[in-house]
C-alpha cells in the first residue's frame, strides 16, 4: 500500500469522526447551558480553547459570541475543525482511493457532505435548529461506520480508518470532559451538587453513554464516577481507553507496529494510574492535558511508521505533519 494512501485513509475516518464529534460537543455545551442555574459561570469562549481554535477566531471574528462561534464551528471553513471543514475533508480524502470503499460509503458521504452544506449556515439561527441539525449529523454519520463494519474485509486498509476513527475519538472525549469540568459553579454547597450531576448526565448523554453507565456503574450520576468511567473503562466504545485498546488492536495488523504499539501501551498505562476521587478541576484539566499530549504522541509515531517516505513496506511522499489536529 503506498502511504499516501495510508494517509489519506487515516484522515478519511479522522476527518469524518471529528464531524461528528464537534457536533457532540456543540450539543453537549447546549444541554449543559440549559442546565446552569443562576450563579454558574460558563462563556461560549471556553469551547475555543478546548478545540484550539481562540487565535483563529480572533482573528476571524473578534469578540467571542454565541452566534459567530457557532458559525465558526459549524459552518466556516477557515476553521478546519469546523463541521462543514471536516465533512469537505473527508470527502476530498476519500475521492483519491473510492475503488477501495464499498460504493455505497460514496454515495452516503457525498449525501451527508450535500447535507451539512445545505444546512450548516442557517444551523445558529437558534438552539432548538441548531441541536437538530447537529443530531441529524450525527445519525448519518453513523449509518456510514456501520457500513464499513458491515462490509469490509478486515485488511490494512480497515485499518489505517480504525486507527484514525478511535485516535480522533479519544481525544474528543477527553475535551468533551474539558468542557464540563470548566464551568464555575455556584458557592451554594447544595446547588453545587444537584448541578454537578445535572452536568455530568449531560456530558454522558452527549457520548450516549447514560445507559452503560447506569448499567455498570452506578443509577447515581457523580462526577468522579463518570470522569473515570468515560476514561477508563476497557469496554465502552467512546471511552479513552477503549479507543487506545482499539488502535492497539489494529497496529497488531500492520507491519512495522513496535514503537506506535509501544507508545499507544505506555499512554494506557498512565491512564491506569489516573485516581479520579475528590478530583479538583485543575488537576482534572492538567490529567486531560496530558492525555491530549500522550494521544499526539501516538500520532506523531503512526505518521513517522507509516506515512514517511522511507516507511518500510510503504512507498510515497510525506506531508511534513508535525501536529497531531490538521493534516498537511
Amino acid at each position: 500500500m503506498l502511504s499516501r494512501v495510508a494517509e489519506n485513509l487515516y484522515w478519511m475516518a479522522r476527518y469524518l469522526e471529528r464531524t461528528e464529534d464537534m457536533a457532540r460537543l456543540i450539543n453537549a455545551t447546549t444541554l449543559l447551558l440549559l442546565d446552569l442555574p443562576q450563579g454558574a459561570e460558563f462563556g461560549w469562549d471556553i469551547l475555543l480553547q478546548v478545540t484550539g481554535d481562540a487565535e483563529l477566531y480572533t482573528e476571524h471574528y473578534g469578540t467571542p459570541e454565541e452566534g459567530r462561534i457557532m458559525r465558526f464551528l459549524i459552518a466556516d471553513e477557515r476553521n478546519p475543525n469546523s463541521v462543514m471543514a471536516a465533512i469537505h475533508q473527508a470527502r476530498e480524502n476519500c475521492r483519491t482511493f473510492r475503488d477501495l470503499l464499498p460504493a455505497e460509503f460514496w454515495e452516503r458521504l457525498n449525501t451527508l457532505f450535500l447535507f451539512v452544506r445545505e444546512h450548516a449556515g442557517t444551523s445558529s439561527d437558534s438552539r432548538h435548529a441548531r441541536y437538530a441539525f447537529l443530531s441529524e449529523v450525527i445519525s448519518r454519520r453513523h449509518a456510514l461506520v456501520g457500513l464499513l463494519i458491515s462490509s469490509m474485509s478486515q485488511d490494512n486498509v480497515y485499518q489505517f480508518i480504525k486507527l484514525g476513527r478511535n485516535m480522533e475519538r479519544a481525544d474528543m472525549t477527553t475535551r468533551i470532559i474539558d468542557v464540563t469540568s470548566a464551568v464555575i459553579l455556584p458557592q451554594d454547597h447544595g446547588l453545587q451538587k444537584t448541578t454537578g450531576n445535572s452536568l455530568w448526565l449531560g456530558v454522558l448523554r452527549a457520548l450516549s453513554a447514560v445507559e452503560m453507565y447506569r448499567r455498570h456503574v452506578s443509577v447515581q450520576v457523580r462526577s468522579n464516577q463518570v470522569v473515570d468511567y468515560l476514561l477508563k473503562d476497557g469496554k465502552f466504545p467512546r471511552s479513552m481507553k477503549y479507543c487506545l485498546g482499539e488502535m492497539e488492536v489494529a497496529l497488531a495488523h500492520l507491519p512495522n507496529a513496535g514503537i506506535p504499539s509501544e507508545v499507544v501501551r505506555r499512554a494506557r498505562r498512565r491512564l491506569d494510574t489516573l485516581k479520579f476521587a475528590n478530583l479538583r478541576p485543575d488537576l482534572l484539566h492538567e490529567y486531560l492535558d496530558q492525555a491530549q499530549k500522550d494521544l499526539a504522541m501516538v500520532h506523531r509515531t503512526i505518521q513517522g511508521t507509516y506515512f514517511a517516505r522511507d516507511a518500510s513496506g510503504f512507498d510515497g511522499v510525506p506531508k511534513g505533519l508535525h501536529l497531531s489536529a490538521v493534516q498537511a
